[in-house]
């Protein structure tokens, strides 16, 4: 998993670095694509149950599953760029925010708390941890902080698929079982500034806020070493 895993980071990194007014997600995407191939590696979004593009871009209140297109970004916005590469018959997923110029600061704010709650989970994680200290770490660190957590998106298990269980949640929950050496997963919480609920557009894959309030996700893949947790993609 670890080529996949270094391709979709550096893929991701040069996907932020176009990050600016007047670029468009299609740009972004075209990029992104043109490097993974030159890698010896497949997008793994491109076609996954008719996905048209190579990766996710999502722009303030979308909270998942964007589709690149032809809208340029305009200053003040936040995107999240998701990235899953296929090499060597295993899968890398990761993601990350990107403000476009200067971002307001109630939107610096939501990014910051979003990136420390993923780093908090990792930070828990090791072998004999219950899976739903995850869930319990983010929504305690998240509670005082006024945001709220979607829950119809979850982390997953990755690895030579890539979804496959466990199933990681964000909030706080009571699925069984423990992290295991070996296990490989992903933890990608979405924070919401307004409610968390999601509306699905009729093209089958975006997802908005139902208030229309802006979301921000962060997203490494972990696998669980025998003294703790080795991020992939990092």
């Amino acid at each position: 998993m670890r080529p996949a895993s270094r391709i979709a980071r550096d893929a991701l990194a040069l996907g932020g670095s176009m990050v600016r007014a007047g670029t468009t997600t299609e740009a972004i995407n075209n990029a992104i694509h043109k490097y993974i191939i030159s890698q010896g590696a497949y997008p793994s979004c491109l076609n996954y149950m008719g996905f048209p593009k190579s990766v996710c871009t999502s722009v303030n209140n979308v909270i998942a599953h964007g589709i690149p297109d032809a809208r340029e970004l305009v200053t003040g916005d936040i995107i999240n760029i998701d990235v899953t590469v296929y090499k060597d018959g295993f899968h890398g997923d990761t993601s990350a925010m990107f403000g476009v110029g200067k971002v307001d600061s109630l939107g610096v704010e939501l990014m910051d708390a979003t990136r420390e709650s993923l780093e908090l989970a990792i930070d828990m994680c090791g072998p004999g941890v219950p899976i739903l200290r995850i869930g319990e770490t983010i929504e305690s660190f998240v509670g005082p902080l006024g945001y709220s957590i979607s829950t119809q998106l979850t982390g997953h298990g990755v690895g030579r698929s890539f979804h496959q269980n466990p199933l990681i949640y964000h909030h706080a929950n009571e699925d069984p079982g423990e992290m295991l050496p070996g296990m490989a997963f992903t933890i990608e919480p979405i924070l919401c500034q307004g409610v968390p609920d999601g509306i699905q557009w009729p093209d089958g894959w975006t997802i908005v806020t139902e208030d229309g309030g802006r979301s921000a996700q962060f997203e490494h893949t972990i696998v669980i070493t025998e003294t703790g947790v080795d991020v992939l993609t990092a």
